[in-house]
């Protein structure tokens, strides 16, 4: 019996000892041979880290108007769980319906769903129709949870409003295929404009907080952190002038409806910096919904993406290299209707011609024969070549847009060289090489490089790096230059029989070239059924500040050219482009009178000042004022600081945002002091006539304010009448305050 109880004792001790010996074991594994791992295992257990989301920087136009900036946005998600315990999932699901358009079948789904164990979950996102959606709805969506609290009693129904970020383009479609579009993750789509050519540069980089916590997740006061800050995206500012980019794509729409093509692409330039001030293709797309646009057309910037042949707009080339190497005789005379060369028979556009014309006739009216005869046989095939690549045909632009194509030029037979003469052959290029090059002309002989970005500015230091404009080379004379554009001048001046008069604008001189080429046909030479027709133009011509090409790809009528179908898409453009930048017409009459009368007052610095401080600079210095708002400091001014003034001009105090005001009168004022202020006010303009300001309707068209301004030259009554408020002493300057402040009420 002692026998057995020793026995017992000493295997109950065996294994107590083995037990110890293999726990001790174990803890010696864990705390010494696996130290390191279960170390980074307890720091993972214990760390938590929270990221902090970058803001994407914001794209403006030349003047600050802003062309795309994250905005605030919400991700609509529910509680199945709770919605099952109240028993409200038809009320859930019939209201989320209503409000987003999602299917009622599948939000009973989404509220129907179990995880793993067979439990409801506690959060589903309502994907993708109440995923990061705008202020509007978001507010729709909180009537329905409270709607919904009130009736049943509750403090909760299980409906979730997540607040996140989204990239938001506040002008809609305008300059789309300019920008591109940032995706509803956040990411920038390849290939779509300053979004994704720019990505890495907006984008910025994301923050994080990492801190100790305890087993319930709840962070441990006075624990160890580490913070790593954020680092918003860099603010881009853009060459394009929204104004000028409003008026090319509200005229390109007009004609778009009216010629059904395949599409539409206009470019607008600064000729003397090849800063590009407005570039718009049809059709377009909404940034905020891309989603909706599937056609992949509709995403498509044909104006550098597109290669053509480009037709007579190209004989500007030609006639460039035959003036600057001194072939080119206006008065020389040639037999026009057609003229051989090896291997082919070229025609003009009337096969029979028009007899022995003068070679400035044949440029007026674009005889391919003329054209021949200057770049084939005067120039000779390969001084022709190269200038057509010094013209920078055959490689790309050099854009800050991704996606450009080079173009080609492979002339191989005589043929092609003398088609290249007139913009036809073995030539392809694209709308935006065309503009480049006639701006070179324009210019007096610079071939720049196209820029459509003005400024990258660091948020954070301030420190703004701006874009300069950057001579590729010469390429001839500003004497050759000037010549050339005289030619081109007469293109559009001869009304009877210049190709260009379609764009003619009384008081303004204007060079342009018009082009219809025939497109290829599938089996070999051309389909004449099939054109793509252009106008390129640029203005004034003593000093060019616009240059604009209106390319349209198939028109429906294929009987219109170049001149009848895109020459009064340009016209228009150029008129209200031109008068919106301030040039005056070259007219002896009572407007341009009126335009002249001006004073040497300059617009003083009003920012910041307080409202009463800024009346009594203005009052002090003669100047009229209206101020607009209700804000105790100066937001922003009009004119601008330094801006000589007309005599009796007022001045413009605002003093809130301008997107909060209503809309002063601005009867008698100049089409661009209006456009200036209304753009102030971001408010997006129509124009009916021209001249001067005599009556305003202001309407909401798709949400957003829009003024039409009716225009007509101004009257001798209204030139008097100007002349009579340069006569108002500083009281009565100061009662016109509450005069301007008789606003149209229309709030759109």
């Amino acid at each position: 019996m002692i026998k057995r109880i020793k026995l017992r004792t000493l295997l109950i001790g065996g294994i107590t000892t083995l037990f110890f010996a293999v726990l001790m074991g174990r803890v010696f594994w864990i705390q010494v041979v696996e130290a390191d791992f279960w170390q980074a295992h307890a720091e993972k257990v214990w760390s938590k880290k929270k990221t902090i989301p970058a803001t994407r920087g914001k794209i403006t136009d030349r003047n600050g108007e802003i062309l795309a900036v994250d905005a605030p946005a919400y991700t609509v998600a529910v509680n199945p769980q709770l919605v099952h315990e109240l028993g409200i999932q038809e009320d859930i699901v019939k209201g989320l319906h209503e409000i987003l358009g999602k299917k009622e079948d599948e939000l009973r789904e989404l509220l129907n769903a179990k995880n793993a164990d067979g439990k409801y979950y506690r959060q589903r996102e309502v994907r993708s129709e109440g995923w990061k959606v705008d202020q509007d709805v978001k507010v729709k969506v909180e009537k329905l949870r409270d709607d919904l609290e009130k009736k049943y009693e509750l403090e909760d129904v299980g409906i979730i409003l997540i607040k996140e970020q989204k990239r938001y383009y506040p002008r809609r479609s305008l300059a789309a295929h300019i920008l591109g579009y940032v995706n509803r993750e956040g990411q920038a789509v390849q290939g779509t404009g300053i979004e994704a050519s720019y990505d890495e540069q907006l984008k910025g980089q994301d923050g994080s907080l990492e801190y100790k916590s305890d087993g319930r997740g709840i962070e441990i006061p006075k624990a160890s952190e580490i913070y790593t800050p954020v680092k918003n995206g860099n603010d881009l500012q853009l060459t394009i002038d929204y104004t000028i980019q409003y008026y090319i794509e509200e005229a390109m729409k007009e004609a778009y409806a009216e010629l059904n093509p395949i599409s539409m692409t206009a470019i607008a330039a600064d000729p003397n910096t090849m800063e590009i001030l407005g570039m718009a293709n049809m059709p377009t797309f909404d940034p905020n919904e891309y989603w909706k646009d599937v056609d992949q057309r509709n995403f498509y910037n044909h104006a550098i993406k597109s290669v053509y042949e480009p037709g007579s707009t190209f004989k500007i080339i030609t006639l460039a290299g035959a003036v600057q190497e001194g072939l080119f005789n206006p008065n020389e005379s040639f037999m026009s209707g057609s003229i051989r060369v090896p291997g082919q028979t070229i025609h003009d556009v009337k096969r029979s011609g028009w007899g022995a014309i003068s070679y400035l006739e044949g440029v007026k009216r674009s005889s391919n024969v003329a054209f021949v005869k200057l770049g084939y046989e005067k120039l000779g095939p390969e001084l022709l070549e190269q200038y057509v690549r010094d013209f920078g045909f055959g490689q790309q632009t050099g854009i800050e847009l991704s996606g450009e194509a080079k173009g080609t030029v492979s002339p191989v037979y005589q043929a092609d060289y003398a088609a290249m003469s007139y913009g036809h052959g073995k030539l392809l290029v694209t709308p935006l090489q065309q503009v480049a090059a006639v701006a070179a002309v324009a210019n007096g002989g610079k071939l720049m490089e196209p820029h459509i970005v003005k400024s990258i500015t660091d948020p954070h230091t301030g420190e703004t790096v701006t874009t300069k404009p950057k001579v590729i080379r010469e390429v001839m004379s500003p004497e050759k230059a000037k010549e050339v554009s005289g030619y081109l001048e007469q293109v559009v001046s001869d009304k009877v029989i210049g190709t260009g008069r379609h764009a003619y604008i009384e008081g303004y001189r204007i060079a342009a070239k018009t082009g219809t080429a025939v497109k290829p046909a599938k089996g070999g030479g051309y389909d004449y059924s099939k054109q793509v027709v252009s106008y390129l133009g640029y203005a004034p011509v003593e000093d060019p500040k616009i240059i604009i090409l209106v390319l349209i790809d198939e028109p429906s009528n294929s009987e219109l050219g170049g001149g009848s179908a895109a020459g009064p898409i340009v016209k228009k453009i150029l008129n209200q482009a031109l008068q919106y930048m301030g040039v005056p017409k070259q007219l002896d009459n009572a407007e341009n009178q009126a335009a002249s009368l001006t004073s040497d007052k300059k617009a003083p610095n009003l920012s910041d000042l307080p409202v009463q401080q800024a009346k009594d600079l203005l009052a002090s210095k003669g100047i009229s004022y209206a101020t607009l708002g209700n804000g105790s400091k100066v937001v922003s001014q009009f004119p601008k600081v330094g801006t000589y003034m007309k005599t009796g001009q007022h001045m413009y105090i605002l003093t809130e945002e301008g997107q909060n005001l209503n809309i002063p009168n601005l009867k008698g004022q100049s089409l661009r002091d209006a456009m200036e202020l209304l753009s102030v006010l971001q408010v997006s303009v129509k124009t009916v006539g021209e001249g001067y300001v005599v009556d305003q309707q202001v309407a909401q068209v798709q949400g957003q304010r829009q003024v039409t301004l009716v225009l007509e030259p101004l009257s001798k009554e209204l030139v008097d009448e100007e002349t009579d408020e340069a006569a108002l002493d500083e009281g009565e300057e100061n009662r016109a305050e509450a005069a301007d402040q008789d606003v149209d009420s229309s709030t759109p």
